[in-house]
C-alpha cells in the first residue's frame, strides 16, 4: 500500500504547534506532519485561529483531536475540513491525568463502541479522511486479543487508517513521560496486526530514531511515525525527502536554513508572537553541532527578555562553528 504517510511526524503536546511545523516543513517536503492534540472544547469555545491555524507549506497536514462527545467531535472534524487540513486523528493513546479526568485519549481503549460511535460521527459530514491514534493495551487491556478485537471493531465500523504506538500505556502509577519509555516496545504486535488488516494502513510510533530504522519498519508496516527524536534533533528530517520519497537532499546548511527562517520569523513577530513562542522548537536544530551548546545558551537567555527581536536569533546563528 502506497501511503502518504511513510514518514510522519507524531503529534506532540507543547511541541508540535505551528512554529515547529513551519520549521519542520523546510527541511523535509514530504513528511506527513500532525497537530499537537487539541481538544474539541477549544475549537468550539476557544480561539480557533490559534489552534487550527497553518501555513499553506504545511500540507499534507493533519488535526489531532481530543475528546469523547460525538457530536463535538464531529463538529470539530467539519470545522477542521474547513480550515484545509488533509485528515482528522482522533487521539485514543494519551495517558495523562488531564487528558483521563475529561474521558478521552488512552482511557478510551476501554470503550470500542464508544470510539466507534465517534469515529462514525467524525466520518459522516466530510470528504477527508478521519484516522485513530491508539496504543497496543492500556493496564489489564493488554493482550493480543483484545487489540486485535479493538482493531477489528474499529475497521468494522469503517476506520481505514491506525497509527499504532507499539506500547501499552498504565493509566495509573507512570506518568506520560515515563508512559513514552518504561513499557516495553511491541514491534512485532503491529507487524502482525498489519498482516492480520492488509486491507488497512498502519503506521507504527515509538522509539524510532533514524530514517534507517525507519526504513526497517517499512518493510513490514505502511508507515512510521518520528516524535522525540524529530523535536530534540530535527535535522533528522533531511533525510526524509531522499531516503523515503526518492526525492532531492536538501543542499542547505544548517545556518542556511535557519537564516531562511527569517521572514516567517518577523511575520510572526509582527503578529504579535513573542520571540520565545517562535523560536523555541529550534533549540535541537544544532544538535551535535560545534557550537550548538553556545547557540541554545545564547538563545535560551535572549529570547525571552522584553523586547526580543531578530537580531537574538541572528546573534545566536554566529556562534555555529558549521
Amino acid at each position: 500500500m502506497d501511503s502518504l504517510r511513510k514518514i510522519s511526524i507524531a503529534p506532540m503536546m507543547d511541541c508540535t504547534d505551528k512554529f515547529y511545523r513551519y520549521m519542520a516543513r523546510r527541511l523535509s517536503k514530504h513528511a506527513y506532519l500532525y497537530t499537537e492534540m487539541v481538544h474539541t472544547g477549544a475549537i468550539l469555545r476557544g480561539d480557533r485561529d490559534r489552534f487550527l491555524s497553518f501555513d499553506e507549506t504545511e500540507h499534507p497536514i493533519a488535526l489531532q483531536l481530543g475528546g469523547s462527545d460525538a457530536k463535538a467531535l464531529a463538529e470539530s472534524t467539519q470545522i477542521a475540513q474547513e480550515w484545509g487540513y488533509n485528515e482528522v486523528n482522533l487521539n485514543v493513546g494519551c495517558p495523562s491525568d488531564r487528558v483521563q479526568s475529561g474521558f478521552f485519549g488512552a482511557c478510551l481503549m476501554a470503550k470500542p463502541d464508544l470510539v466507534n460511535d465517534c469515529l462514525q460521527a467524525m466520518s459522516k459530514d466530510v470528504d477527508i479522511p478521519v484516522t485513530v491514534k491508539t496504543r497496543i493495551g492500556i493496564d489489564d487491556l493488554d493482550s493480543w486479543d483484545y487489540f486485535r478485537s479493538f482493531i477489528d471493531s474499529l475497521a468494522n465500523g469503517g476506520c481505514k487508517v491506525f497509527l499504532i504506538h507499539a506500547r501499552k500505556a498504565w493509566l495509573n502509577g507512570l506518568s506520560p513521560k515515563e508512559n513514552r519509555t518504561i513499557p516495553p516496545l511491541n514491534y512485532e504486535w503491529v507487524y502482525k496486526i498489519k498482516e492480520e488488516f492488509p486491507e488497512l494502513e498502519f503506521s507504527l510510533n515509538g522509539g524510532v530514531t533514524t530514517i534507517e530504522g525507519a526504513q526497517e519498519h517499512l518493510k513490514y508496516v505502511d508507515g512510521v511515525m518520528i516524535g522525540r527524536e524529530a523535536y530534540s534533533n530535527p535535522w533528522v528530517l533531511t533525510d526524509i525527502d531522499s531516503k523515503i520519497y526518492g526525492g532531492a537532499q536538501l543542499k542547505l546548511s544548517r545556518v542556511e536554513l535557519a537564516h531562511e527562517l527569517n521572514p516567517f520569523i518577523l511575520h510572526q513577530l509582527e503578529l504579535g508572537h513573542p520571540l520565545n513562542r517562535i523560536l523555541r522548537h529550534s533549540l535541537g536544530l544544532f544538535h551535535g553541532i560545534r557550537g550548538g551548546r553556545a547557540f541554545r545558551r545564547s538563545l535560551t537567555e535572549n529570547m525571552t527578555k522584553k523586547g526580543a527581536d531578530l537580531s537574538v536569533w541572528t546573534q545566536a546563528l554566529t556562534l555555529i562553528e558549521e
